[in-house]
């Protein structure tokens, strides 16, 4: 089987599996989601995250050059192979963080608050955490893939499903990339990095508010289409950069009352 048919294979079951465990880990665990809410955690708008499919691919190919390790310790040999997965995927990270910070203004994720973190985008906590993958990879999954693979050898009916998969996932590309221009217009226009996680979390409270003053409201939390609003898009960023602003001023008097305090 070529190895084009593997990856896109590999690509589809990884970006797949990605959003489910952001989605659980979101819902579970994330600190930024101190309500426990369910949280669409894509870009797109279908239940897939490029990231996760394109590192697949990176973990499935770092496996496969096991054997080629220079080290007679199969030990070593594991753990210089699970480094490596924690610095490719952190890489991968880092260039899908940076293309989105630097040309489209919008910061998809924010490490900002972690330590050592670089940029915002990366930090050792999550590199830590694509080792920990790497490992749950290689034990747990690995071996199912390569048996995945040879029935896909003998299925290759299934690739009609990739190809499927592939033309919803373009065409969602496409409209995902249409709200992104939206929003690097605005940051342009500001001169500002916008939060893509906030700026759905505050149209998510905005809803909600409106549902609780209005009750049969058909406003509700879109979780397929997070930036659905009962105003036009721009209108809706003013408001949070104004509610930003309000609280940087907060900020600033705290500040400033807590220096005077000291003085005195």
């Amino acid at each position: 089987m070529n190895l084009p048919l593997i990856l896109a294979y590999l690509f589809f079951i990884g970006s797949v599996l990605g959003w489910w465990i952001e989605l659980l880990f979101r819902r579970f665990f994330s600190e930024a989601n101190p309500e426990h809410k369910w949280i669409n955690p894509g870009f797109c708008t279908g239940p897939y995250l490029p990231l996760y499919g394109t590192g697949l691919c990176v973990l499935y190919l770092l496996a496969s050059l096991e054997d080629y390790l220079p080290f007679e310790s199969d030990v070593v040999n594991k753990i210089i192979l699970f480094v490596l997965m924690a610095v490719m995927m952190t890489v991968i990270e880092f260039i899908a963080g940076f293309i989105s910070l630097k040309i489209s203004k919008v910061r998809l994720w924010d490490y900002t608050d972690e330590k050592g973190n670089i940029m915002g985008i990366i930090c050792p906590k999550f590199s830590l955490f694509w080792a920990i993958l790497g490992g749950v990879y290689y034990f747990f999954i690995h071996p199912y893939i390569k048996e995945s693979l040879v029935w896909l050898s003998q299925n290759l009916a299934f690739s009609f499903f990739i190809g499927l998969f592939f033309g919803v996932f373009i065409v969602d590309m496409c409209n995902s990339a249409q709200l992104l221009v939206k929003l690097k217009h605005f940051a342009e226009e500001n001169e500002v990095v916008l939060k893509y996680e906030n700026i759905k979390a505050q149209i998510r409270a905005r809803n909600e508010e409106l549902l609780k003053r209005a009750k049969g409201s058909q406003r509700r939390y879109q979780f397929v289409h997070p930036f659905s609003t009962d105003k036009p898009l721009n209108e809706v960023l003013k408001e949070y950069m104004e509610e930003l602003e309000e609280k940087r001023i907060e900020l600033r008097k705290k500040v400033n009352f807590m220096e005077r305090k000291k003085k005195d």
